[in-house]
């Protein structure tokens, strides 16, 4: 009996191991997948909200700089560099952008549909669809 104990420990010592090893891995899949879903409901929700606030230049540029609040806190979970690092360009895009009037909001509208459009396609290669 004490021969099977001494080669038990060993077995479950390498056990734990592996999969402690194995837990790093998986939490940057669930991040990945995770960021993946996030990153493009920010973008559309920013989109809609957007639209709506066309004539609100105040209540726009917050919506932005919430919205890039929300893309930084994605960038900072990514653990997939190209994910990271477009949610952290399209943050500081977002946040660059000053709304004083309503014609700012009008180029605002075109700037965050252009910009959001080249995200949403880095974000889809990145997560690979």
């Amino acid at each position: 009996m004490r021969r099977l104990k001494s080669r038990f420990v060993p077995l479950a010592a390498f056990a734990m191991f592996v999969l402690a090893a194995g837990c790093g891995e998986v939490n940057n899949t669930i991040d990945k997948a995770q960021s993946c879903l996030e990153a493009p409901k920010i973008v559309t929700e920013l989109a809609g909200k957007i639209a709506e606030l066309k004539d609100d230049p105040k209540a726009m540029e917050k919506a932005l700089d919430d919205s890039a609040a929300k893309l930084n806190e994605v960038a900072d979970k990514a653990a997939n560099t190209t994910l990271k690092e477009a949610s952290d360009d399209l943050a500081k895009t977002l946040s660059g952008i000053d709304v004083k009037d309503v014609n700012d909001a009008v180029d605002a509208v075109q700037k965050v549909g252009t910009e959001t459009a080249t995200y949403l396609k880095t974000v889809a290669q990145a997560c690979g669809g």
